[in-house]
């Protein structure tokens, strides 16, 4: 590059984020048009800043409740970062705790719902590393992820209706750890089941939606279990795919 600095994955973060100065910028720009591998994952963190904005802009313009005006509380909020996974995972966590003065039962609904849209926004985009452990190996990841969340689970086949698990991750969740399961269709787009083992009163729901952003969620309870099934789609494909979800886990 011409005796400038070496281009690393910092760098490629920045200029997605638009942190970097004209010139340096410049260089990049330049370095992406020689390396389309490294241009495609410029482009999925991008995207992923997108939905995030999306997701969140509204929720950071609302007025913040009396308990919270804390000055110290207000300049951590606008201090989040939307491209870093864990401080999304914490605003989650802090919006949870926001509604918490409503019907306790809602708050496990939406913060459910809420929990699983972030990690879609956070995952989705990745293109080296969507999931922890592939496809290949469902066995393992489900025996894995039973393990950690200490319920069974097991991956829904979806072919029926078009999506291919891709596989896999452990996530954290309220009192216990979450798992995702991601699927990919035909045209790439990609959808996540989001499993929490967080539930305690072992009632069963209907389906609820919810849309976080561009992203839509239908959510529910099953005993031990809370699921929600995020995508970018309509409502009707998909709750199509959330029927067959339903119908997979209970056979």
């Amino acid at each position: 590059m011409n005796g400038t600095r070496p281009i690393e994955e910092n760098d490629l973060q920045a200029y997605a984020d638009n942190q970097l100065d004209p010139a340096r910028r410049a260089e990049i720009a330049t370095y992406l048009a020689a390396h389309p591998e490294d241009a495609k994952r410029v482009q999925a963190y991008q995207r992923q800043n997108e939905l995030l904005s999306a997701m969140f802009d509204p929720v950071l313009e609302e007025p913040v409740p009396a308990p919270l005006r804390r000055p110290e509380f207000l300049r951590w909020v606008r201090g989040l970062r939307y491209g870093a996974m864990a401080a999304s995972l914490a605003l989650a966590v802090m919006l949870g705790w926001y509604i918490r003065g409503t019907q306790q039962e809602e708050v496990v609904y939406t913060t459910l719902a809420r929990q699983a849209a972030v990690a879609h926004v956070v995952y989705v985009p990745e293109v080296l590393h969507p999931v922890e452990v592939r496809a290949e190996q469902e066995e393992h990841l489900t025996k894995w992820l039973s393990k950690r969340l200490g319920i069974p689970v097991h991956a829904p086949h979806l072919g029926a209706v078009g999506y291919e698990l891709v596989g896999g991750r452990l996530l954290p969740g309220g009192e216990k750890p979450a798992a995702q399961f991601m699927y990919q269709d035909a045209r790439g787009q990609r959808l996540t089941l989001y499993i929490s083992a967080d539930s305690k009163d072992g009632k069963e729901t209907a389906f609820r939606y919810a849309r976080e952003g561009n992203v839509s969620v239908f959510y529910w309870i099953d005993g031990s279990y809370g699921y929600a099934l995020s995508g970018e789609m309509d409502r009707e494909r998909l709750l199509t795919v959330a029927e067959a979800v339903y119908h997979e886990l209970n056979r």
